[in-house]
Order: C-alpha cells, then structure tokens, then sequence
C-alpha cells in the first residue's frame, strides 16, 4: 500500500496528467494576479501619505477638518463615516495668536493661498508672511503694505513693471491697483505649489501681499487656509503640538505633524485615498469573488475529470481519508507554487494601474505605490483556501461511495445535482429577482447598490446551478443544431449528456459578458443622456470659457456688449447633499452651478427642463435642484435641503424648483453669492451668452458656440469613463482567459472520446465541426445569459440614476459577442488540433 501514500498519488497525478493541472495552475495564477492587485492598491490607499512641501520648515500646523464626518449606529457600536469636502475648509484667523501663545512657539503665521488673474494670465497669490516658512526672500524692494504688491519674477516680466510701478489685478474682491513694493524669489515652500490655490491659478508666477488684507483678497475675510507653527530653539516638535492643541481646544481645529502636514496641503490627498480604497475594497471585492469562483471552477473540473481514476484507487483499496489527503496534497503542491507566480504579474498590474491613475491626477505625484507581503500572503493564501475547499467538495463523494458505485459513477454522469448546491442556487436565484425589485423601486445611489447585488446574486446562481443551466441551454440550442448536420447533432448530444463539463464552460463566459457588459455600458448609458442633457439645455448662442477663469464682471461687461439679449456666469462647484441610502443617512456628491444673475435670465440661456416650482425664485437661500437627486433625498418644492457648501458650512436652502437635465448640466443651481464665499477660486468658469457676435466676446475667454462646447464638454466625461472601461477590462479579461482555459482543459481530456469517434469512422474534419459547433453553444448560452443578467441589472440601475433606459451600441455590444465566440472557437481548435495529431486518434 506504500504507492498509495497521498504524497505519491498527488505527485503522481501531477506528473501523469500535466494538462488537468496546467488549467489549475492557471486559473490559481489569474486569481493569484487579481488579489494581489487589488490588495496593493487597498493597502496603498490606507498608508498613502504625502512628505511636507510647502510646511516642511513648520514644525506645526494648524488645520480645519476637511472631511464631513457621520456617525451612524451599528450593531458594533457607534460608526464614522468620511467624506472629503469638496474645496478646502478654513481656519479663523484669530487663531494664530493663540497658537502663537502656546509653550514652545516662536511665532504662528496664517497662511493664505489663491488665484490672481493679470490680464489674461494667472499668478498665485499668497500673504507676505508665509515667507518665514516657505524660504521666499526679497531680491529688492520692501514687504508689502496694505494696497502694495511683491511679485516674482515671471509676473514681474509679464507685467513690464519695477519696483515703485503700479499694477491692475483681479481677485475675489474685483479689479484693483497696487503698487509694486518689491521683487523676490520664490523659495522651496512656494515653488511646491501645494493646495488647490496654486492649482487653481495655472501657473508658476507668483505674487504676495499684506497679511492684513490677503484673507479679503482671497475671498475669505478673517479666514485662513491654515496656520504654520514655527518653533523656538530647542523645542519638542510633540511637546509643541500638544501645547498648541491645549491652546486651542474647541475651535475644532486640527494639529498635524509629520506626514500629516502634508496632507493637511495637499487636498488630492483625500480623494487619492478614497480611489485606491474603493478600488481596493469594492472593486477588489468584487474581482476576488470572481476570481475565487472562477478558480474553484477550475480546480472542481480537475478534480471531477479523474473520478474515474478515484473509482479505481478506491476499488483496489485506497480508503476514503487517502483519497481526500491525495486531493489535499494535490493543491499544496500546485496552488502555493501558482499563487506565487500570479503574484508577480499582479505587482505589475497594480504599477500600472496605480501610474494610470497617477498621470490622469487623481493620485498627487508624491504618493507612492505601497507594496508588502500582506496582499501578496493573501493572495497565495486565498488561492490555497480555494484549491483546497473546492478540491474536497468536489473529490468528497468520489471518496465516500463504495467502490463499486463508484466505478459505475465514474462512466456516466450524474443527472442530479447536491441538494445543498441546489438549495443554495435557487436561494441566490430568489435573492437577484428580490434586488432586482427593489431596485427598479428605487433611486440614485440606492439603485445602484442594489443593482450590484442583483448581478452578483446572479452570478452566484449560474455558478451554484450550473449544471442545470446548462442542460437547459443544451437543450433549448439543441433543437437549432439538428438542423446543421451530424456533427452538430452530436454536439447537441453530448452537451446534454456532459452538462457538469458544459456548465464548467459556460460560467466563465457569462462572469466576462455580465460584469464587461454592466460597467461598459453603464458608461455609455450615463454618456449618451448627459449629452442629450448638455445639447439640449445649452441655448445660448455663445459659450465664453478661460482655463484661468473669466474676468471679474464679465456677464456684465457681456451684457453692455451690442446685441446681446442675455449674459449669466456660472460658478462650477460640487457640494456635498444629505440623502437617504438604504434607510441610512449619507452625504452625496453633487456638481453645483451659482449663477451671476436672475433664474429668469439663467431660463434664456439655458433650459433645465423643469417640471416643478420656478427658477424665478433662485437666490439667497433658495436652490433648484435635479430630479433624481430630489428623489435621493426625499424633498420636494418647498422642503428644506440639508447640505454642505464646499468649504463644510452647512446649509439648508429651500427648494424652489425641481428639473430634469441635472445630469448633463448641473444636479444644484443656487446663486453665486452664496457660493463665492466657500471656494478656493471665485471666478466664473462659464459664460453663456445670448445675440451679440462672437468677435465682441473674445476679450472674456474662449469663445464657442453651444455644439461646440457641448463636444468638449464630452470630451471631458470621456476622459472619466477610463475607470470603467479599465475595471471591464480587468475583470471581463480575467473571465474570459478563465473560459480559455476550462475549453483547453475539457478538449485535452477528451482524448479518449475523440479516439473513439474516430475509431467508428468519424473523419478529422468531422470530429473538429463537432468541436466547433460545442464551442458555439457554449459561447452563445454565455452571452445570453450573461446579457441577460447584466439586463436586469442595468434596467433598474439607469432608470434610478437617470430616468432612462440603458444605451448599448449596437457595434459595441456586437464586438464583445464576438470576442466571447472567437476566444471559444480558438481555444478549442488549437487543442484538438493538436490531439487530433495524436497517434492514438
């Protein structure tokens, strides 16, 4: 009995049947790259931090809190949820001398950052104080005074003035004169052009002016960006910071050390980390259940292809615990070793990933990939875990039954599937129809998170009740093949007799058409209505736009223009919006427009579509709002509406108006003075302009007609949907490779089969159409199903976030199709090619 140790049977199947196993090495490979990947990413968004730039000669800084924070009840207690703000929070001013009082301290200088406009150009502006922290040093002149000016070079060259020289700037307090008290260079601080004020100004040249009026330049009287804490000599950098917390308790002001002065400059930093954790965790989660089922499918297959072997280990006396031990064994000698090498690949798909997001901004350049052990341990273990539970249930009755069934099992089929399996499918197949209700019920986010779970419920279902899927669509596409000959007749045939083999096929193809189909064309869905939206709302016959910012008055200085009949700027935002999700209390991100002049002069330029209320009513205190986000957050004209302007300031304006084109527009219209006062740049970034000539306008920015700028406008969103297109292909690649290889897997165990037929005298040709046409029912049952599914998620998903049913093109969808066939015609033919070749056959 020594040769039927579980050592030497497992490494004698691996050595005699390398086919089997090379699908399992693959499959535990792919799922091997999907978590590592994902788990690099999660684990980058959780330790993702930036060096100090602007704060790095401050040993202390003082910050608001830029994030809302809720806290909701749970069962393990009270639970904080975080939503960065959308621009940037800000300190009282009044601040600094009490940090400055703080044991320690050498001196506490507020820090101000924002946009300039210098004719058609741009300049950050900053208060002259920062200088003794940023390294910025005089080259001639004196510091500025109130009204007086220092500029840098650059702004120095561009505006051909001297010290002693005056010079007209904009800023959020309008069009004003001041004098040029000096000249400087730009220290280290300031060159780093941290914050969203450097950004936002558009270039590198620079200007500073009096602390005393930079809060009121910057549109923030009395308020600062943050608060830079120098210490004295000898100081405690913690010690500090403790005293400078003490010293300003309950204003609700945070102190940030270390790294975290970094992220207190750098507001990227926030939404960086709420894009790698959501692709880590949600995305992630997703892929690796895809993955793991995928795998076990795989590993199942293997197991089941040599039940016929396990009947004859058992019938000479191999007992059940060896059987399963020598299934055990099998794993540990192919999954470690797979995981290990799909962790390399999936090192490679994270730095990709990570550089992509990376160079499109919305990771800060100084963030780092975070590789360790701890994703990469995960992954070898999630694929060790896998091969071993699916590598048991699937060998757990081979190994129990007697020897004799077993060998009767072994030759034909079981046309019975577990009853647990069974149970547990039709659970899950209750459970997507169920979703699928109460998202067609539902609105906004909440349609979309039940529509995730229709599709994985779904998806759940065709892996647990695969087999009979599978008979079913063997039978249903077996009435169509008789009519294409004997070859296809017997393809028929033996997909109905071989539903586990066919079912282990099919599930792959599905996983790649669902998940592919659902991103992609949730984007294409949201793409074509938000250009509906923009064509059809722009009507204004000129669009103004400035990468800088328009002019200070420049709906005004439009409206004095000859022959213009309507001139409204519109300041672009996003506030955060209370809403209901699932019963639960959640914030919302919403693009807002405030907008210069009257509802009723916004209606001639633009059309929102209204369907209650009135755009007349726009103004203090008073907002129109999108339909869907209405429904979301369950108020109506006349209701009150909870919100977070920019900065955090809470709000809740009244609803006056309640419109239909929130999608291509915007999903919040209020008026510009009550948004002005909580962004980092209060220049209008539209102008929409209705009779005059184009030529008049030119002097405002970029001029453009409607169409025009409704094309760069879906440029833009295009530029959006790389995510989803990104994560389709992710996950419809790793599904479809899945596919591949379990067509591979089944063809190159079919030898024996296909020597037979040609035993009986079936030609090459014959046995390869039968092939063929087995591929092209399978390929054809996994897009149908897996459009299907992907439907019925959709459907309800797009109508609650849009009102509208999905958009597929025809083009598109046809090309994914046809992918999934041609994947399955190739993987076939090459393998049975190649067998065909085989002495034996």
């Amino acid at each position: 009995m020594r040769s039927l140790a579980p050592n030497g049977l497992a490494r004698a199947a691996v050595r005699f049947k390398p086919a089997s196993f090379a699908g399992t090495f693959v499959a535990l490979m792919m799922s091997a790259l999907i978590v590592a990947a994902c788990g690099i990413l999660l684990e980058t968004g959780a330790r993702a931090s930036v060096p100090a730039e602007r704060y790095a000669k401050a040993p202390v800084v003082v910050a608001a809190d830029q994030a809302v924070r809720l806290v909701a009840d749970s069962i393990d207690g009270p639970e904080e949820t975080v939503y960065p703000l959308p621009d940037t929070a800000r300190v009282d001013v009044g601040l600094a001398a009490k940090a400055a009082r703080a044991q320690g301290a050498e001196a506490a200088v507020p820090d101000f950052a924002f946009p300039v406009r210098q004719g058609n150009g741009a300049l950050a502006g900053h208060g002259w104080g920062s200088h003794a922290f940023t390294g910025t040093a005089l080259s001639a002149g004196a510091a500025p005074r109130t009204g007086e000016v220092v500029l840098d070079a650059a702004a120095a060259r561009t505006a051909k003035a001297d010290v002693g020289d005056t010079v007209a700037l904009e800023t959020a307090a309008g069009r004003t004169d001041f004098r040029v008290s000096g000249l400087a260079k730009a220290g280290a601080g300031d060159t780093a052009a941290a914050g969203a004020a450097g950004a936002a100004a558009g270039g590198k040249a620079m200007a500073w002016f009096a602390d005393a009026e930079a809060s009121a330049l910057a549109g923030h009287p009395g308020r600062a960006d943050a608060i830079a804490v120098l210490a004295a000599a000898g100081a405690d950098t913690n010690a500090l910071a403790a005293a400078v917390e003490k010293s300003l308790a309950g204003s609700g002001a945070q102190v940030h050390t270390g790294d975290g002065r970094g992220e207190a400059e750098e507001r990227g930093l926030a939404y960086a980390k709420e894009t790698l954790l959501g692709l880590g965790s949600q995305f992630g989660g997703i892929a690796t259940l895809v993955a793991v089922f995928t795998a076990a499918g795989t590993v199942a297959l293997s197991v089941g292809q040599r039940t016929r072997e396990f009947a004859l280990l058992r019938a000479v006396g191999a007992t059940p615990r060896q059987v399963r031990r020598a299934v055990a064994t099998e794993a540990l000698l192919v999954a470690p070793l797979a995981g290990l090498v799909g962790c390399l690949p999936g090192i490679a798909l994270a730095r990709w990933w990570f550089g992509q997001l990376k160079d499109r901004g919305a990771i800060p350049e100084a963030v780092d990939l975070h590789v360790s052990w701890i994703p990469l341990l995960a992954a070898v273990g999630a694929g060790l875990l896998t091969a071993l539970g699916s590598g048991w249930l699937a060998g757990r009755r081979p190994a129990k039954i007697k020897p004799g069934q077993a060998l009767t099992e072994a030759s034909v089929e079981r046309l019975r599937p577990g009853v647990i399996r069974t149970v547990l499918g039709l659970g899950a197949l209750v459970g997507g129809a169920v979703f699928a209700g109460v998202a067609s019920s539902s609105a906004g986010d909440n349609a979309a998170n039940a529509s995730l779970g229709v599709i994985m419920l779904f998806m759940l279902a065709v892996a647990l009740l695969g087999p009979l899927v599978a008979r079913l669509c063997a039978a249903l596409f077996g009435l169509l093949l008789r009519g294409g000959g004997a070859s296809a007749a017997l393809a028929a045939a033996n997909s109905r007799t071989n539903a586990r083999r066919l079912a282990s096929a099919i599930t792959p193809i599905v996983l790649a058409m669902a998940f592919a189909s659902t991103l992609v064309f949730m984007h294409t869905s949201e793409s074509q209505i938000a250009s509906e939206q923009l064509r059809d709302g722009i009507t204004a016959d000129h669009v103004v736009t400035d990468p800088a910012g328009l002019p200070t008055g420049s709906a005004d200085r439009a409206a004095r223009t000859p022959g213009v009949d309507a001139a409204v700027s519109l300041l672009d935002t996003q506030v955060l919006v209370t809403v209901d999700s699932g019963g639960e209390t959640t914030l919302q991100g919403a693009a807002t427009q405030g907008i210069s002049g009257s509802g009723a002069q916004l209606a001639e330029v633009q059309d929102l579509d209204v369907r209650s209320g009135s755009l007349d009513r726009v103004g203090a205190g008073r907002i129109a709002i999108d339909k869907t986000l209405a429904t979301s957050a369950k108020v109506e004209v006349g209701d009150k509406l909870p919100l977070h302007l920019p900065d955090g300031t809470e709000a809740r304006p009244e609803v006056v108006a309640v419109y239909g084109r929130g999608l291509g527009l915007a999903a919040v219209t209020m008026d510009r003075a009550s948004l002005a006062g909580h962004v980092t740049s209060a220049f209008d970034s539209t102008l929409l302009v209705r009779g005059g000539d184009a030529k008049s306008l030119a002097a405002l920015g970029e001029v453009t007609d409607a169409s025009g700028y409704a094309v760069e406008q879906n440029v833009d969103r295009e530029l959006g949907a790389w995510a989803n297109y990104t994560m389709a292909a992710v996950l419809g690649g790793f599904a479809v490779i899945a596919a591949v290889n379990t067509l591979v897997m089944t063809v190159l165990d079919r030898r024996r089969e296909l020597a037979t037929l040609r035993l009986v005298g079936s030609t090459r040709r014959q046995v390869l159409h039968m092939l063929h046409w087995e591929s092209l029912l399978v390929s054809v049952a996994g897009v149908a199903l897996g459009t299907t599914i992907a439907m019925i998620t959709l459907t309800p998903m797009m109508r609650g976030l849009t009102g509208e049913s999905p958009h597929i093109p025809p083009l598109l969808y046809a090309t994914f199709a046809a992918t999934a066939v041609s994947l399955g015609l190739l993987a076939v033919t090459l393998p049975a090619r190649a067998a065909l070749r085989d002495r034996e056959v």
